[in-house]
């Protein structure tokens, strides 16, 4: 059946959704705590002036399109305590930017979408929030190394308004702590600088419950860490972080959660000295602040693309007191370092792997999830230590590792058997075929005595070696099945609309968005891509891959999203602004159309796609693809 046939349906479901102008907006400074709960509304800009709290019982909403730009180099910043919450509800199409005025001078007519990138940070604070998950800190007097929710910290990089104040603090008995929502946020030219060796990362995370949805969210340009998570269980989908001053993500103090599709460019923010300006570690894995402490950390991390500095970058992995972290499905490449680095010690006093009757290292990485430590244990360790489903305590599979050809890159990781057959991992030289689409780099220039060759352009989706997996996520209510390697689906980028990387031409701009929210089949994961444009009578071409073969499905598609959860899966578009169109797939479990994009839609208009198809061992015997975003010129 022919998708043209539903043009008269179209053009009526179609007409008339014209998004309204923006209203002319006001500079809101803030400059008190936020003690009852407010709302930041997308007709205002916000300029925070100080170090701001959202203070216990506390609420903040912040809109769809709200703009943070506080004064370049006074400090602002936003913190939510212990029992504040924070939402932040951007969209796709509509993100919350929080960013310093400096980066707004470079934007044409005000508008997100544009801008251009500079060698800065350090302009404004960043975002934190504080919850009540056990974490693991030894250099507070009175915490103990068995997990009690008297475990407390003060939060890096925020300053005490007085002694024990309770507003800096994180940790607690509650793993299941809810600190609020976070949607499309993208944080940018960040990181305040309080003391030497006391900086401000991107986004802050202190003992952040499970209960916490963050999804979506970008650091462009950091002094310090992009991410940094102490402790806690809060999961993480849908991350992007560039050009970070020291250490990309960074995992603390017993973290024991889950994160899916993330993307990691190595490079530099400032002039500055590695870790404070020059990128450190990709990914930095702390277990405790002393190794023996529980909880350890404890994770599992799917689909990530982590891409070095190939000359003077470093480690792409590093490894220290008693991490455990499962990285599965991922891209790891141009490494200037080591893919795994053992350091054993944080170098803060710490003992390392194997101490007070711990697992060595070795050992960690050949012992069952399953298996935990009874050293300093909690009394129910199988219900403490949920991110972990199968596998080895350490596992590193599945992957492509792809021209790391520093003369040490492999050395460790061939010994710990990261290449061993039963790991499906691959080993590719520079010379091999990419497993993403594109990557330039600039020319060569010293940054804070380092060598590094900037990103120019990056299209991180998925090719040759990456596009399928032997095995993939399991089906838990977080993570998405995923069958392919690296953070993106074939054809398809969730940056789109949203980031900064694609504003300032980083990324390719797109009309095409992955909004996520699959639902795997067993027969099948199928993936939808757009390509094309919306515009009238231009030519919109629609592509399934990956389904069932032979199958009955429908295309779903409407003005507008609904995130509608049915059999286990979401319905991305809103049918009471849409259609459904019978389709289906090939012997090949696959599909593609293309037709003519109807007349009279509004520019700025934005429609939502996604196909179901029937699945005999599925959930209510259906498996839905991605949705898929664009918008009309």
């Amino acid at each position: 059946m022919r998708l043209a046939n539903h043009n008269p349906l179209l053009a009526t479901l179609m007409a008339g959704l014209a998004v309204a102008g923006a209203a002319a907006q006001g500079e809101v400074l803030v400059t008190q705590d936020i003690s009852v709960s407010t709302t930041w509304t997308s007709n205002n800009t916000y300029n925070l002036q100080k170090q701001i709290y959202v203070l216990p019982g506390a609420t903040l909403t912040i809109q769809a399109g709200t703009v943070i730009a506080s004064t370049t180099n006074v400090g602002g910043s936003l913190a939510v305590t212990r029992g504040g919450k924070i939402f932040i509800q951007g969209t796709d199409k509509r993100p919350v930017i929080m960013t310093s005025k400096a980066d707004v001078a470079t934007w044409t007519g005000g508008n997100p979408r544009t801008g251009a990138w500079r060698e800065a940070a350090n302009e404004w604070g960043n975002l934190t929030l504080m919850g009540r998950g056990y974490i693991s800190e030894n250099a507070v007097a009175g915490n103990t190394p068995v997990p009690s929710a008297s475990n407390v910290a003060p939060m890096e990089g925020l300053v005490a308004a007085v002694p024990n104040d309770p507003n800096v603090l994180y940790g607690g008995g509650n793993d299941d702590d809810d600190s609020g929502s976070i949607s499309y946020l993208s944080l940018r030219y960040g990181g305040k600088v309080v003391a030497l060796n006391v900086e401000l990362n991107g986004l802050s995370l202190g003992g952040i419950g499970r209960e916490t949805d963050i999804h979506h969210v970008e650091i462009m340009n950091n002094v310090d860490d992009g991410i940094e998570i102490w402790g806690g269980t809060v999961n993480l989908k849908y991350f992007s972080i560039w050009n970070i001053g020291d250490d990309s993500l960074d995992i603390d103090q017993g973290w024991r959660g889950k994160a899916q599709f993330g993307l990691i460019v190595q490079g530099h923010s400032l002039n500055a000295a590695q870790g404070s300006g020059v990128g450190d570690n990709a990914i930095e894995m702390d277990g405790a602040e002393d190794s023996d402490w529980q909880p350890v950390t404890t994770a599992t991390l799917y689909n990530l693309t982590v891409v070095g500095q190939p000359f003077d970058g470093d480690r792409l992995t590093a490894w220290r007191d008693n991490a455990r972290v499962q990285l599965r499905n991922c891209i790891f490449m141009d490494g200037g370092e080591e893919v795994v680095g053992f350091d054993n010690k944080d170098g803060d006093g710490a003992n390392g792997y194997g101490f007070n009757g711990t697992l060595s290292w070795e050992n960690t990485w050949t012992t069952d999830y399953s298996v935990f430590s009874t050293v300093n244990a909690p009394a129910n360790p199988a219900a403490f230590y949920r991110a972990q489903s199968s596998g080895k305590l350490i596992e590193l599979t599945d992957s492509v590792f792809f021209n790391n050809a520093a003369a040490n890159a492999y050395t460790v990781a061939d010994a710990r058997g990261v290449f061993a057959a039963a790991n499906n991992n691959q080993k590719l030289l520079g010379t091999a075929p990419s497993p993403i689409t594109a990557l330039t780099r600039g020319a060569a220039v010293v940054k804070g005595g380092k060598a590094m060759v900037p990103v120019t352009s990056l299209d991180p989706r998925p090719a040759n070696a990456a596009l399928t997996s032997a095995a993939y996520a399991p089906r838990d209510g977080f993570f998405s099945s995923a069958r392919y390697r690296g953070a993106f689906a074939p054809g398809n980028t969730w940056l789109a609309g949203w980031t900064a990387s694609e504003a300032y031409g980083l990324t390719p701009k797109s009309a095409w968005n992955d909004v996520g929210n699959a639902l795997a089949g067993t027969d099948g994961d199928p993936v939808l891509a757009g390509a094309g444009t919306l515009g009238a009578g231009a030519a919109t071409t629609l592509s399934l891959s990956n389904a069932r073969q032979n199958a009955p499905a429908v295309l779903v598609l409407s003005g507008g999203r609904a995130d509608l959860p049915v059999f286990g899966g979401i319905l991305v578009p809103d049918l009471a602004l849409g259609a459904t169109i019978p389709v289906g797939t090939d012997a090949n479990g696959r599909f593609s159309v293309t037709f003519p994009f109807p007349g009279g839609v509004a520019a700025n208009s934005t429609f939502y796609f996604q196909v179901w198809v029937v699945d005999t061992g599925a959930p209510a015997l259906l498996a839905a693809s991605n949705g898929v975003s664009a918008t009309t010129p």
